[in-house]
């Protein structure tokens, strides 16, 4: 319980909250070399954002919002970086079908973010409203 409040608290440890924010340093360092057009950084940051992502995911699997909310990020950076990539090497507007074009790849794993927040935000914390969680 918080002292001030009377309410629960979720606490991160110092550890963790380290490694939160460095993800956000790793993240911003890929998405300013995506702007820039440095390729090399930007590839090469890819995978310390996609690496720590994953291990966060890992460490807050006990809480379901939390895991729900933190893999949707990494599926988020997968998505992001496919379209990196597909944009550093050209192939992001070449033609697949129609009005799709290989950029539109990184729709899927958007898509499964969606799906796995719909599962938590629709289905799962419905059924567990008295259960304490951080979202």
């Amino acid at each position: 319980m918080n002292a001030n409040t009377q309410e629960p608290s979720y606490n991160i440890p110092l550890s963790y909250r380290k490694m939160e924010n460095l993800h956000i340093v790793f993240w911003l360092f890929k998405d300013v070399a995506w702007c820039m057009v440095w390729r090399p950084l930007g590839i090469v940051m890819i995978f310390p954002t996609l690496i720590v992502s994953i291990v966060i995911a890992w460490r807050t699997r006990q809480y379901v919002s939390e895991l729900c909310h933190n893999l949707a990020i990494t599926f988020w950076i997968t998505a992001n970086s496919y379209w990196m990539i597909s944009e550093f090497f050209g192939f992001d507007t070449k033609a697949l079908s129609h009005s799709f074009s290989y950029k539109h790849f990184a729709l899927i794993p958007f898509g499964i973010g969606i799906i796995i927040l719909s599962f938590y935000y629709l289905y799962w914390k419905p059924l567990h409203k008295d259960e304490l969680e951080t979202m």
